[in-house]
């Protein structure tokens, strides 16, 4: 479908950020395809947010999965077509997050993201990525398959299924109750125009000086990016949720 609806010079494969044979399958295709000429742009845009939810509800594994999509495959991909890229002093554009600034929900999504921040800022300066010039997006919330309600509260109730009695009575049916709440509020004021990010991935690929760093979204320029730079304290006040109080600690 993606081939019928664009011109015959796109050219297509199947890719499993995860899985390391495919990232190098991915790459030797690459090759191939760009010869001598090298790599003009890389965008890693893969990414999962689930599951999300407090950090006691969760267990190391689910914490592995996110980190394996959201940030070490885009480090093993970059890293497979840094070759490339040197060779045509191309462009890596690195799709982080607000939440890469400040860090506000349970889950392994915001540490994956500020990974993303870390291991972008430190390419730029290494000198194997020397000719390159690395870019990085800093979204809001917008609405993607991610910010869906409908599967994080499928996940938020199954991890709830699974909690150990001690812990269901510590957090109570009533914090649970106003968790979902508050995630259902909080994405449901994600921007349908999805076209703010492409702009920026496009300006990044395609602008003679591209910029380090994009903010996308007015809630990520107006309110999340400021209170990045904010006294911790006040951080805190501003992006702690508003959730009843545990029942016993």
């Amino acid at each position: 479908q993606l081939k019928e609806a664009t011109s015959q010079r796109l050219q297509t494969t199947i890719l499993d950020v995860t899985d390391s044979e495919s990232v190098a399958a991915a790459a030797n295709w690459a090759k191939q395809q760009v010869g001598d000429r090298g790599l003009w742009g890389l965008v890693n845009n893969a990414g999962i947010l689930l599951p999300l939810a407090p950090y006691e509800w969760l267990t190391k594994a689910d914490f592995q999965k996110v980190m394996n999509v959201n940030l070490m495959g885009l480090v093993e991909v970059t890293i497979s077509l840094l070759p490339l890229l040197r060779r045509a002093k191309g462009r890596i554009v690195n799709i982080a997050s607000i939440m890469g600034r400040v860090s506000f929900i349970g889950g392994a999504y915001n540490m994956s993201k500020y990974g993303v921040e870390a291991f972008s800022d430190g390419l730029r300066r290494d000198p194997g990525s020397y000719g390159v010039k690395i870019s990085i997006v800093e979204p809001g919330f917008f609405r993607t398959h991610i910010t869906e309600f409908h599967p994080i509260e499928e996940s938020l109730q199954r991890l709830w299924s699974h909690l150990t009695a001690e812990i269901k009575d510590t957090y109570g049916q009533k914090f649970f109750d106003a968790y979902c709440k508050a995630t259902q509020h909080m994405v449901s004021r994600s921007n349908s125009n999805i076209s703010l990010v492409t702009d920026c991935m496009k300006h990044a690929l395609t602008a003679v000086h591209p910029r380090t760093r994009y903010s996308a979204g007015w809630d990520a320029k107006l309110f999340y990016i400021p209170v990045s730079y904010l006294p911790t304290v006040l951080t805190d006040f501003l992006l702690t949720p508003s959730l009843p109080r545990l029942n016993s600690i």
